[in-house]
């Protein structure tokens, strides 16, 4: 297949397939929320309320697009932009199936095949898509969407450090940058050989960042409604919003594939998606493999947002700063020490087992005496009146 032809249908199936798969998932993540809440949920438009997805995407094209008189224009328009364009430039690099190395024969399931800098060009557009939040809270012109901007600067510029520590110990055991390359190195030593038992600390670390980079419950706070209104976004109505929020659920996707291939073996599955799988169909099943693992993924952070309630600001920052960095460090300082000392992967599970039980010590002592502080502190005021 000609490089440029493989490109431009990989664009297309990747385009279609996000939209479509963005409008259903909100459709599923009202559902979801639905029967946790013991009500209904949509269920109007078509059965089951499956053509709800359709009436928003009507409603959101012709609903009136309010552009207040106090805003800066051009970078108002702008924002929505940046964030949408930014996720999808992401997703530009991630394998969404198996690769061979002879493109002429067979499909590249990624739009960008054997790019060594893959996981380096993720953190880069991943980083830019920050800009979009902040134009959109400064060109609001509000003080609401303002305190959500500087929120989700100073959020993601502080999560994006231990996401990129965690990623580290992958790269060092696979030694390559390139998505498809990590996922060739799980596959050759099967089920056991998914990073997730060689490190399972750095993948809640990744999981738990990437969270707070996409602004999901329990860290929305740059769209905190409680206390900014509807944050960053408050200004924005009709389409522009609908891009925001597009721009949200195509980076949760994105965080699911990247889960699922750089810790859980993407598209591999014992006995029926090995990489030695020639059967007739096997490609697509391999396909559907990562689908499945994806949409668990994507069912899971659905679960999180109805379970878990929303962290204060200073509880965030506290989490990153005082937890997830020293950690994502240790971790990998035991990693470099495994490979220079060229012991066994085997040692990296206990290893991470040990941080882990040892963080949870130190921050209930840490808790413990915070709340003796404050029993102490009724007594001392009486002492002192």
């Amino acid at each position: 297949m000609h490089p440029l032809l493989h490109t431009v249908l990989a664009i297309g199936v990747v385009l279609g397939a996000t939209l479509t798969a963005c409008a259903y998932l909100i459709w599923l993540e009202r559902r979801l929320a639905a029967w946790i809440q013991d009500r209904m949920g949509p269920n109007r438009v078509g059965k089951f309320g499956l053509l709800q997805p359709m009436a928003d995407g009507l409603k959101f094209l012709l609903k009136e697009d309010v552009v207040p008189a106090h805003v800066d224009k051009a970078l108002y328009f702008l924002a929505p932009s940046i964030s949408m364009f930014t996720t999808f430039l992401a997703f530009s690099v991630v394998p969404f199936g198996p690769s061979s190395g002879n493109p002429k024969e067979e499909f590249q399931w990624v739009i960008a095949p054997r790019l060594d800098i893959g996981i380096l060009f993720l953190f880069a557009a991943g980083s830019l898509a920050v800009y979009g939040v902040i134009l959109g809270g400064w060109a609001s012109n509000n003080k609401y969407s303002m305190l959500g901007a500087l929120r989700s600067s100073a959020q993601v510029i502080s999560y994006e450090i231990p996401l990129g520590l965690s990623l580290m110990g992958v790269i060092l055991l696979t030694g390559s940058l390139n998505l498809e390359q990590v996922i060739n190195h799980q596959t050759t030593s099967g089920l056991l050989g998914w990073h997730v038992w060689f490190q399972p600390l750095a993948c809640l670390i990744f999981f738990m960042s990437a969270l707070a980079e996409s602004n999901r419950l329990p860290f929305d706070l740059p769209e905190c409604e409680q206390e900014l209104v509807g944050g960053y976004h408050t200004e924005y109505s009709a389409m522009k919003f609908a891009m925001f929020f597009l721009a949200e659920y195509t980076h949760v996707i994105t965080v699911s594939f990247l889960v699922a291939i750089l810790f859980f073996g993407g598209w591999h599955f014992p006995w029926i998606a090995e990489q030695a799988s020639a059967y007739p169909g096997a490609t697509f099943v391999k396909v559907l493999v990562l689908l499945v693992k994806v949409f668990g993924l994507i069912l899971f952070i659905m679960l999180i947002r109805w379970t878990i309630p929303r962290y204060r600001y200073d509880q965030l920052m506290s989490l990153v700063w005082h937890g997830l960095i020293p950690l994502a460090a240790v971790n990998l300082v035991c990693v470099v020490v495994v490979k220079q000392f060229a012991l066994s992967e085997a040692w990296l599970l206990p290893a991470s087992l040990a941080m882990f039980v040892g963080a949870a010590i130190v921050s209930a002592q840490a808790a413990k005496r915070r709340v003796s502080r404050l029993l102490r502190r009724p007594a001392a005021v009486q002492a002192g009146g």
